[in-house]
């Protein structure tokens, strides 16, 4: 192994989270606006070529793990197709995905074959009203059978729940329950105020010490797992239950210190963090020439410029935070 991508806190850097697309077939409340967000045209969109290029370049420099999200992955032409031509790339340990769940059923039995360990379906409502709500969409009966169909394959299944002040605290028990007999890890996640239309107002906040204590009130043997290193959820589960459960701070930003991630949003935006405005463009970067090893170098010099952690990326952007979450990468 060559050079490897270590920042300047001596964290090294395993792990992308690769945006394919920008669309969504949802219109999640807390993510993008109602009427969508302004889509940008397919030739701005690193094509799955370039986006293969970048990820064996990366993984030659130590990046061995690949989150695929969106929008939604499954939106994009192709998608599939992708999946396969990044199986070719021996340096690459797994290649997981986020989905909504709405679009995937037919490919499950496809997307066994390959690397793809880890699937986290996105579901923040058991309610098939409160569902269509939340998403706008209709939806609820095709992600829900989803959802029982990768709890049975061999894909490791975890359940994103954006936890809505207001919305959804209620079925936070009925989330847990779930684990009493499904091979799965759900996950609630702190709500972020991406939705598009800048920060919004929120009644109560429900952050990592009420999710906790709601559900230690609720159940009796509540058991701390141990966490990997650079996990992004605190974990738990309940003794005897066959799933887990955890808890992602993702805005209390707790979980910063061992941060072994970067981004790359479906334009070729470089993201070091959630929270930057991103750090350079790869997409014209490469189209305007670069050698693999003009990337190589390229991305050491990045990532050696990843802040210590959110709340400093926060504080060097240029912009406020306001982007939807479809745009950035989920």
């Amino acid at each position: 192994m060559e050079q490897q991508l270590i920042d300047s806190f001596g964290r090294q850097i395993s792990y992308l989270r690769l945006a394919v697309t920008d669309r969504c077939n949802l219109r999640c409340q807390y993510c993008m606006p109602a009427h969508g967000i302004d889509i940008v045209d397919r030739k701005e969109l690193l094509t799955f070529k370039e986006m293969y290029r970048i990820t064996r370049v990366l993984s030659e420099l130590g990046v061995n793990k690949v989150r695929l999200t969106g929008g939604e992955p499954f939106v994009r032409k192709g998608f599939i197709d992708f999946l396969e031509m990044l199986d070719f790339n021996d340096l690459l340990d797994e290649i997981n995905i986020t989905t909504n769940g709405a679009l995937i059923s037919n490919h499950i039995h496809k997307i066994e074959q390959l690397k793809v360990k880890a699937i986290n379906l996105s579901i923040d409502s058991l309610d098939k009203q409160k569902f269509a709500e939340i998403t706008r969409r209709d939806v609820f009966d095709e992600v829900y059978k989803t959802l029982e169909t990768l709890e049975k394959s061999a894909i490791n299944l975890k359940l994103n729940i954006v936890v809505q002040s207001g919305i959804n605290t209620n079925e936070i028990i009925d989330f847990v329950t779930l684990t009493k007999h499904k091979n799965i890890a759900v996950r609630f996640i702190e709500e972020m105020p991406f939705n598009g239309v800048g920060q919004k107002a929120v009644k109560e906040v429900w952050n990592y010490n009420r999710i906790i204590k709601e559900i230690n009130d609720n159940f009796k043997n509540v058991e701390k797992l141990i966490d990997k290193k650079s996990s992004t959820s605190r974990n738990f589960k309940i003794a005897n239950y066959v799933g887990t459960f955890g808890i992602i701070p993702a805005f209390t930003r707790t979980i910063c210190g061992d941060c072994n991630r970067i981004r790359i949003t479906a334009t070729g935006l470089f993201k070091n963090c959630l929270f930057d405005d991103g750090v350079f463009n790869i997409r014209d970067f490469i189209r305007n020439g670069a050698s693999n090893d003009d990337l190589k170098a390229l991305f050491l010099s990045l990532v050696a410029k990843k802040p210590k952690d959110g709340f400093v990326a926060e504080k060097q952007r240029n912009s406020d935070v306001s982007e939807s979450m479809s745009t950035i990468g989920g």
